[in-house]
């Protein structure tokens, strides 16, 4: 089995603890000071983890007006874990340019995997495929 890599621990720290601030909102630095001692938390890209979870927290309202053309109900109707992995996602396509698209889509639709329901990373990839042709035009054109 391929190890995973440290921005793969990130995402699912930072999805955790999103789930975390959903049902029960709190600062995204009392959200980190929890998983201080959690097995694997030493094994993540911090700064990369940090930036993830409190830019999300940060711009939620935002990110769910940015979610919603491309959702079938209101951001609050979802399932918190996919809502999560959603805002997660939308949150690394329109702030870290460097990432390509597929590799967003790609790390949300594992996460949903782990973490979802059992068809859940099928809507979570719909949803950011559409997304991604408004946020990212021109790397969708031309695939990268």
């Amino acid at each position: 089995m391929k190890e995973k890599s440290a921005r793969r621990r990130s995402r699912e720290f930072a999805v955790q603890g999103l789930y975390a601030w959903l049902v029960s909102p709190a600062e995204a630095s009392e959200i980190e000071a929890q998983f201080a001692g959690t097995p694997g938390f030493d094994q993540i890209d911090l700064p990369f983890f940090s930036k993830l979870l409190a830019g999300t927290i940060n711009t939620a309202v935002a990110l769910d007006e940015a979610l919603q053309p491309a959702l079938d109900r209101k951001p609050a109707a979802l399932s918190p874990v996919e809502h999560a992995i959603l805002l997660l996602a939308i949150y690394e396509l329109t702030n870290f340019a460097d990432v390509p698209y597929r590799v967003v889509i790609n790390e949300a639709i594992e996460l949903a995997k782990t973490f979802g329901g059992t068809d859940g990373h099928k809507y979570v990839n719909g949803v950011l495929d559409k997304l991604a042709r408004s946020l990212r035009p021109d790397s969708v054109a031309g695939k990268k």
